[in-house]
C-alpha cells in the first residue's frame, strides 16, 4: 500500500508500515528527526493529501503517487485539545490573545476537517480530547499507550495518555495488552491535594516539549502496521466512516 503519514517528523508510523513492506512516506514542515530523509516529506501536507501528485522526498528523490491508499495524521493540538480551554477565558487571558486564539483554533479545525476529507479510502486522524469530538463527532476509539505495551516492566510505554481516533474504512486497533491500566499515583506520585502527576507533566519539559509529547509510542505505531497494514480490500463489519 502506499501510506502517507501526515504531520509526522519522528516517523515512528512510517518505520512501522515500512518495515511491514509497505510504502510509506512522513510529511511535515519539520525535517524528520526519524533517520530515513529518503522517506520524508518536508512540505505542507495539503499540498500532496489528495494524491495525483508528485513530491520530492529529503534525499532529493522524485516520486509520484495517484491515491494514497491510507492516511494516518497527526494534526497539531495545540489550539483543539480541551487541555487549553482555560486560554479561552477572559478571566485570565487578555481579549486580545483570546481573539488571537480563536482564530488559530478555527484555522486548526479547517486544517483538520480537510484532512478528514482527503481522497483516500482509509483515513485515522488522532488528537486528544478535546474540540474535534463537537465539532466533527465524537471519536471511534480512544487509547492509551499502556494498551499496546508489555505491561508494568515496559517502564516507557506503560503509561495512560489519551489519544482519540476518527477514522474511516479502517477498524478500530485491538490492544495487546489487556491487563490493568496504569496507577499514575504510583508511578509518578501525587499533588498535595492527592491528584496523581501524569506522564505528560513529569518526563519531558523545556523547549522540545512539544515534539516529545507529540511523538507516537512505538506500541501504537506497530499495533497500526500490524493491524491496518493487513485489511483485506473488502468491507470489515468493524470499518468506520469519517
Amino acid at each position: 500500500m502506499k501510506v502517507l503519514i501526515a504531520c509526522e517528523e519522528s516517523q515512528e508510523v512510517c518505520k512501522a508500515f515500512r518495515a511491514k513492506g509497505h510504502e510509506a512516506y512522513s510529511c511535515d514542515i519539520q525535517m524528520c528527526s526519524g533517520g530515513h530523509p529518503e522517506w520524508h516529506i518536508c512540505n505542507d501536507v495539503l499540498d500532496i493529501i489528495n494524491g495525483n501528485t508528485d513530491f520530492f522526498t529529503c534525499d532529493g528523490k522524485q516520486h509520484t503517487v495517484e491515491t494514497w491508499d491510507m492516511i494516518i495524521a497527526h494534526p497539531p493540538c495545540t489550539y483543539l485539545t480541551n487541555v487549553a480551554t482555560r486560554h479561552y477565558s477572559l478571566k485570565c487571558t487578555p481579549a486580545e490573545k483570546v481573539v488571537e486564539r480563536m482564530k488559530h483554533r478555527e484555522e486548526s479545525i479547517v486544517f483538520f476537517m480537510q484532512i478528514v476529507s482527503a481522497n483516500a479510502p482509509k483515513i485515522a486522524v488522532e488528537n486528544p480530547i478535546g474540540r474535534m469530538n463537537t465539532v466533527l463527532r465524537k471519536a471511534d476509539q480512544i487509547i492509551h499507550p499502556y494498551m499496546f505495551s508489555n505491561g508494568p516492566e515496559d517502564s516507557e510505554q506503560f503509561v495512560t495518555k489519551a489519544t482519540c481516533l476518527w477514522l474511516k474504512g479502517l477498524p478500530v486497533l485491538r490492544p495487546t495488552y489487556t491487563g490493568g491500566k496504569p496507577d499514575n499515583g504510583k508511578l509518578f506520585g501525587r499533588y498535595s491535594n492527592g491528584k496523581s502527576r501524569t506522564w505528560e507533566e513529569t518526563r519531558h519539559s523545556g523547549k522540545d516539549r512539544a515534539k516529545v509529547r507529540s511523538k507516537t509510542f512505538k506500541g501504537i505505531a506497530f499495533a497500526m502496521a500490524e493491524q491496518w497494514g493487513n485489511i483485506k480490500e473488502d468491507n470489515d463489519d468493524n470499518e468506520r466512516g469519517v
